[in-house]
């Protein structure tokens, strides 16, 4: 009988473990598409609304497709969402006024990157490897990660002009899991 418990109870286990998106929120979760796999982004509508209608609008209309990971700092984080690769680019859409929140840069966070203004996020967005606490407050985050983080761990270190990334890795596509067939 105990045999019996014990294996409902790992197989019940089992699935909650494998299964992760399928009790997430679809609306509100992106597939990353890596070279090595998939990422799966919680996205957090209720700390950052603005900057994930953005992203959402962004993935919708396949802008990630193939943008490359043009900063990516070892300890640090992975940055992405620039067309043009160099860090400087942006969409077309208006800049997004800041959401700054009380969620921590922890192991995972994704947050939109900016220039000096506040206000200037965009598309470009980046995942950071390890706690990154001087972050808060100052960089809007408005995801996080809830599978496949050695995926980002993986990806190539380096930046532009660095001499570290002759061909930078990229993301493959990105998709709100809703859309996803």
């Amino acid at each position: 009988m105990f045999r019996k418990l014990a294996l409902v109870v790992l197989s019940i286990f089992t699935l909650a473990m494998t299964e992760p998106a399928m009790s997430a929120d679809l609306e509100n979760t992106l597939y990353l598409q890596l070279k090595d796999g998939r990422v799966v982004i919680e996205m957090l509508p209720d700390v950052a609304p603005n900057h994930v209608a953005r992203i959402k609008e962004l993935a919708r209309a396949k802008f990630y497709d193939g943008i490359v990971f043009h900063r990516v700092i070892d300890g640090f984080m992975a940055q992405t969402g620039d067309p043009t690769g160099t860090g400087s680019g942006g969409s077309d859409k208006p800049n997004l006024k800041a959401e700054f929140g009380s969620v921590p840069h922890a192991r995972g966070t994704v947050s939109m990157a900016r220039t000096s203004d506040p206000n200037s996020a965009n598309s470009q967005f980046f995942i950071v490897f390890k706690a990154a606490r001087h972050l808060d407050g100052q960089y809007t985050v408005w995801g996080r990660v809830i599978e496949g983080m050695e995926l980002v761990d993986n990806i190539k270190k380096g930046a532009p002009g660095s001499g570290l990334v002759d061909r930078p890795d990229k993301i493959i596509t990105m998709r709100v899991a809703a859309d996803v067939k």
